[in-house]
């Protein structure tokens, strides 16, 4: 259909420009209204004449197929948004989702490694060699600053004042955050630009801070894979052996010794404190643990 290839494009345009919102989540959103589409023509049904009833018959469907809780919630959010999208730009006069409740979900707590863990993790990298070196200043970084992977590895050198020992990063939305690396980090960075950096180049140029063994930009998938390896090592479990893991662990870490929400909220570059907030819950829980392992009425 002619119409909905054009408002999906329209949309997914908003959702780039306007709301700079990442690119894996335009293409979650952007499989779940062509999953819509395709269900509304199936009944024969444009997108802009589409009421409350077929939203709802549509997520019905979804449930009876046996879709998760967050992939259900998500296919909602995505549609209101598109219709938030067409009210907006006066394609509709009245938002067909009003009425349709969100549903609660409960909380997953983040998983985060233990200190011991991540000093295990840090340590596994040979640092005397040069992609061991590379590696080594990563995990160092991302557990210094907490960035995202994705954050990680968009680092380019005029992002870096090791001097002051601040980071930029830019975070979801291009938001642009500054974050203090630490001393181990700094250490690892200069080793890792003096001495490994030149040999991965072999002459060749790059923007980038860290790039593979061929002088080009290390991407996210990359990463995991150098992180899974790592894990394996330390004798982490597979579980847990995620980049994210390590931002999760860097909030917690912080949290436990003190640091306050609002300037971990900076840090983590969450737009909302409740997001944050989520890390008063881990400590919370992992008080509890200690308390029955350790109470003798525990």
């Amino acid at each position: 259909m002619e119409e909905s290839d054009r408002l999906l494009d329209e949309f997914l345009n908003h959702l780039t420009v306007e709301k700079g919102l990442s690119k894996n989540t335009i293409e979650a959103y952007s499989r779940d209204i062509i999953k819509y589409f395709t269900f509304l023509e199936k009944a024969d049904i444009l997108p802009l004449k589409a009421d409350s009833n077929h939203i709802v018959s549509f997520l019905s469907e979804l449930k009876k197929n046996g879709i998760s809780a967050r992939s259900y919630t998500r296919n909602l959010v995505a549609l209101r948004m598109f219709y938030k999208f067409l009210l907006k730009k006066g394609s509709i006069s009245a938002m067909p989702t009003a009425n349709i409740d969100m549903p609660k979900l409960a909380k997953r707590l983040p998983q985060s490694l233990s200190i011991e863990e991540v000093e295990r993790l840090v340590e596994a990298p040979e640092a005397k060699k040069t992609l061991g070196l590379r590696d080594k200043a990563m995990l160092e970084t991302l557990y210094a600053t907490g960035m995202r992977v994705s954050e990680l590895v968009s680092v380019k050198l005029n992002d870096l004042n090791l001097q002051t020992g601040y980071i930029v990063t830019y975070g979801k939305g291009s938001k642009e955050r500054i974050v203090p690396i630490g001393e181990t980090a700094i250490a690892y960075i200069t080793g890792y630009i003096n001495s490994a950096r030149p040999v991965l180049l072999k002459g060749r140029s790059s923007e980038h801070l860290f790039i593979t063994a061929r002088g080009k930009r290390l991407t996210r998938q990359t990463f995991w894979v150098i992180i899974k390896k790592y894990a394996l090592l330390a004798g982490i479990p597979s579980n847990k052996a995620k980049p994210h893991t390590i931002r999760h662990s860097f909030a917690t870490h912080l949290l436990e010794r003190g640091a306050d929400l609002r300037s971990i909220q900076t840090m983590l570059g969450h737009a909302d404190i409740s997001t944050t907030q989520i890390y008063t819950h881990v400590r919370a829980e992992r008080l509890k643990s200690i308390h029955k392992k350790s109470h003798p009425r525990g």
